[in-house]
C-alpha cells in the first residue's frame, strides 16, 4: 500500500429526504441503505465503504436532522448530531434552491460549532435548469464558508466522481480501515429488515410509516434458498388491518416487493414470509427501541 494512500470517515447530513441514502447507495455501487420520499427513513447510523486505488472511504449515513417528537426522534437526531464530531469531513446534502428555510439554518447552527470541512453537495440537480444553478448555489455560499460546494444528481449518478476526488482531499493519510471487499458494517439481518421496512413504506398510507418498525425472527439457509420470518411493528390496531390489507392483499404486495431486493442482495432465492404485530407506543419505550434494534445509549 502506498504511502499516499488515504482512509477516513465522512458524514452525509441534511434535512429529511434530500436524498442521502440514495447519495450513499450511489457512491458504493450497491444498495444498502434504504430509500424513500417520507421523511426519517434512515433511524440508525450505517456504514458504507468506498476502496479504490488513493484511499478508503467510510461513509455515514446519518438520521436526517429535525425536531424530535418522541423517544425514537430524539434517538435519531442524537446519533445525527454526534456523527459530525466523529468524522473528517461532512458531506451536507441540500436541494437546489434560493430559498433557506428553518430547517437548513438550524444545520447551520449545528455546523457552527464544530471545526470539520464541510462539503456542501448540492443534490437533484436533474430536477432544475442549469442557468439557475449558480444563484441557488451563491445564495448558500453567502451564508456560510463551506471548504467545497458540489452540485450533483445522485438519481442519475451525475458528478458523483468528482465528489468522490472532493471527499479524497480532507482525508488523513493512513492504511484503509477495511479490507477492500468490505461494502458495510451492516449485518445481513439488519439490512433484510430495512429492505422489508423500505417496501412498507412505499406500499403504505401516510399515516403509519412512521410507526413501524421489522424484525427479523428467523434467517435459515436450506440448501439454495434462505427461509426468511420477519415481523411488522405497528402502534394500532388499525394500522394492523391496513398493512394487511383485504384478504393479505397489501402484506403480500410489501412481500413480493421485498423478496425481489433481498434475492439480490442474498444472491439466492427466498422464501419470505410475513407477520404484522402491535405494539402501541413503541417508539417512547426505551425496552421496546433497543429490542428493535435503535439503542437510546448508543445516541449518547
Amino acid at each position: 500500500m502506498s504511502d499516499q494512500y488515504k482512509s477516513g470517515f465522512a458524514a452525509l447530513i441534511g434535512r429529511p429526504n434530500v436524498g442521502k441514502s440514495t447519495l450513499m447507495n450511489c457512491l458504493i455501487g450497491q444498495k444498502i441503505a434504504i430509500t424513500s420520499s417520507k421523511p426519517q427513513t434512515t433511524r440508525n447510523r450505517i456504514q458504507t465503504v468506498l476502496t479504490n486505488e488513493e484511499g478508503q472511504i467510510v461513509f455515514v449515513d446519518t438520521p436526517g436532522i429535525h425536531k424530535a417528537k418522541n423517544r425514537l426522534g430524539d434517538y435519531m437526531v442524537n446519533v445525527a448530531n454526534r456523527s459530525l464530531k466523529e468524522v473528517d469531513v461532512i458531506l451536507w446534502l441540500v436541494e437546489p434552491s434560493d430559498y433557506i428555510g428553518a430547517g437548513e439554518r438550524h444545520i447551520m447552527e449545528q455546523l457552527s460549532k464544530i471545526n470539520t470541512p464541510v462539503i456542501l453537495v448540492m443534490n437533484k440537480i436533474d430536477m432544475v435548469k442549469r442557468e439557475d444553478l449558480l444563484r441557488f448555489i451563491d445564495a448558500y455560499r453567502n451564508e456560510m464558508d463551506f471548504a467545497e460546494i458540489v452540485p450533483v444528481s445522485a438519481l442519475k449518478n451525475d458528478n458523483t466522481k468528482e465528489l468522490v476526488k472532493c471527499i479524497m482531499q480532507y482525508l488523513p493519510y493512513g492504511p484503509a480501515f477495511y479490507d477492500e471487499d468490505t461494502i458495510t458494517d451492516q449485518p445481513q439481518r439488519q439490512i433484510v429488515a430495512e429492505l422489508i421496512r423500505e417496501k412498507a413504506l412505499r406500499c403504505l398510507e401516510e399515516e403509519i410509516p412512521h410507526g413501524i418498525a421489522v424484525t427479523i425472527e428467523k434467517m435459515k439457509w436450506r440448501g439454495k434458498i434462505v427461509d426468511i420470518e420477519a415481523t411488522i411493528i405497528c402502534e394500532k390496531d388499525s394500522h394492523k388491518g391496513i398493512i394487511i390489507g383485504k384478504q393479505g392483499t397489501m402484506l403480500k404486495k410489501i412481500g413480493s416487493h421485498a423478496r425481489r431486493d433481498i434475492e439480490d442482495l442474498l444472491e439466492s432465492k427466498v422464501n419470505l414470509q410475513l407477520w404484522v404485530k402491535v405494539k402501541k407506543d413503541w417508539r417512547d419505550s426505551d425496552f421496546l427501541l433497543k429490542n428493535f434494534g435503535y439503542n437510546p445509549r448508543d445516541s449518547e
